[in-house]
């Protein structure tokens, strides 16, 4: 497994303990996440607790399987879901706690980008220098 894949495999594994603690502790989710009301939050909860188990299987899934386009899709991915939740507490439609979940998916986007970008570059480097 290269450094793309365990860089996957490692968010992968945080979004399915998250996903894990939401289904088995809601309540303590809810306070993170900002809600004054469990009772209302509930129910979205263990939907975006379930969806985080199943992110977090599909990415372990897609590093063991070494699919070599998928961390290239998971920077986008997460990119776009980070861009929505600031954009969803910024227009004041969910709470100032998703400024935080945001953060979150634009550094994992850039960390798994950067560590692409600095596979890229080791491997031109290394085919210049067959040719000298």
């Amino acid at each position: 497994m290269d450094s793309p894949q365990r860089t996957v495999a490692a968010a992968g594994a945080v979004a399915l303990a998250m996903g894990v603690a939401g289904v088995l502790a809601p309540d303590r989710q809810v306070r993170l996440m900002g809600f004054s009301d469990s009772r209302a939050a509930r129910p979205l909860l263990t939907v975006s607790s379930l969806a985080a188990v199943n992110t977090g299987l599909l990415y372990l899934l897609g590093a063991a399987k070494g699919w070599p386009g998928f961390p290239a899709f998971t920077v986008r991915a997460r990119a776009l879901m980070g861009g929505g939740l600031i954009a969803l507490a910024a227009s004041g439609r969910a709470p100032k706690a998703f400024f935080g979940g945001g953060a979150w998916e634009l550094a994992g986007a850039a960390v798994t980008a950067a560590v692409l970008g600095r596979k890229r570059a080791t491997r031109r480097l290394s085919t210049r220098s067959q040719y000298w």
